[in-house]
């Protein structure tokens, strides 16, 4: 069975070969995986069973020089500075208050994104791999770094107009550039893989009549794109959002990312009991303390506990509980969470 096919039984709730597997991880992750293994990253992902394989849109709009100490600069002018993309270091829209407003801020051209070599990097893999697409599409991340995360509250009630054109101009951006994507190279793309974080430890970010007013008819909009082009869609996002999935679900959603087995409401029991059957289950072993604290037995130990819960019936993809595995992550622990994925992950 190929991966491709292993990914799309899973996506229907039926039970492949074996649990298929998912890797992230941080640039620096896989620098050191390859340096200790001797290999690139596709020796890496051959090495750990990895069914997936991604293309991206390339930047080619005008040249973004970064200011001094900066790191990053997201599409719509926010730069960033510090570890990783780092912290904004302004928010242009922190004291809007009119539509008008909103309509006068320079958005970004989605023809900046050259989608040209999508489909010809996709149709490389000669459909061995799942393959995921589109834009990543962090909205309600650039939402936030326009206005600032308080002050986006305050707004939500002060001004709700103005967010809710926020929301969809920032969308309208990721809307056309997977749009785009999905025109060119949508026969050999299989999800549409896109991230937004609404989950903090302790639940939503965001309640969820909040969440139904300004944030679902962007989740909406990508989640018809997707369906529109035939893909299956599968959003990341991180912390406890229990009580966003059965929104989420309504909207057609296909597959949820990462699933952090500790933080409030997600314990992997009762999301398997409650959305096994409507939602692919991608994630949920801990990368929180077990693969980073731990040692191999104690990442064996908890993948074949995760495995135990969440592989029966289909509908699940084994990996880590957060898609960027991060470099203070022992190798060795990683290697025994996949290692037993491929001996214990077997159908029976």
């Amino acid at each position: 069975m190929t991966s491709r096919e292993r990914v799309r039984l899973s996506f229907d709730h039926r039970e492949p070969d074996r649990v298929p597997c998912w890797c992230g991880a941080s640039p620096e992750f896989l620098v050191k995986a390859q340096t200790v293994l001797g290999t690139d990253e596709e020796g890496f992902r051959l090495r750990i069973g990895d069914d997936f394989r991604r293309v991206y849109a390339k930047y080619a709009g005008p040249d973004m020089n970064l200011s001094p100490g900066c790191t990053w600069r997201s599409p719509f002018g926010i730069e960033r500075t510090g570890l990783g993309y780092g912290q904004p270091t302004e928010h242009p829209l922190k004291n809007i208050s009119t539509v008008k407003e909103v309509l006068d801020f320079p958005w970004p051209d989605p023809a900046w994104m050259d989608v040209s070599s999508a489909r010809s990097e996709a149709l490389a893999w000669k459909g061995e791999y799942a393959m995921l697409g589109g834009d990543w599409s962090p909205f309600w991340h650039d939402v936030i770094d326009l206005t600032g995360m308080e002050q986006l509250y305050y707004m939500m009630y002060d001004c709700p107009e103005v967010v809710s054109l926020l929301f969809e101009k920032v969308t309208d951006f990721y809307f056309k550039v997977s749009e785009n994507m999905f025109e060119a190279a949508g026969d050999a793309i299989d999800i549409f893989f896109i991230g937004n974080d609404f989950g903090s430890q302790t639940g939503p970010l965001v309640g969820a009549d909040l969440f139904e007013r300004f944030i679902m008819p962007s989740l909406k909009r990508l989640i018809d794109l997707g369906r529109r082009y035939s893909q299956k869609v599968m959003l990341h996002c991180c912390g406890g959002f229990r009580p966003l999935i059965p929104m989420m679900i309504e909207a057609g959603l296909d597959g949820v990312h990462a699933l952090q087995p500790f933080t409030t409401g997600m314990e992997p029991s009762s999301l398997k009991r409650d959305f096994g059957g409507k939602l692919l289950l991608n994630g949920a072993i801990d990368s929180q303390s077990a693969l980073i604290e731990g040692t191999p037995e104690t990442a064996r130990q908890e993948t074949l506990r995760i495995l135990g819960i969440m592989a029966p019936g289909g509908g699940y993809v084994a990996g880590a509980s957060h898609d960027y595995l991060l470099e203070e992550t022992p190798l060795e622990n990683v290697l025994s969470m996949y290692d037993t994925i491929m001996e214990y992950g077997i159908k029976k």
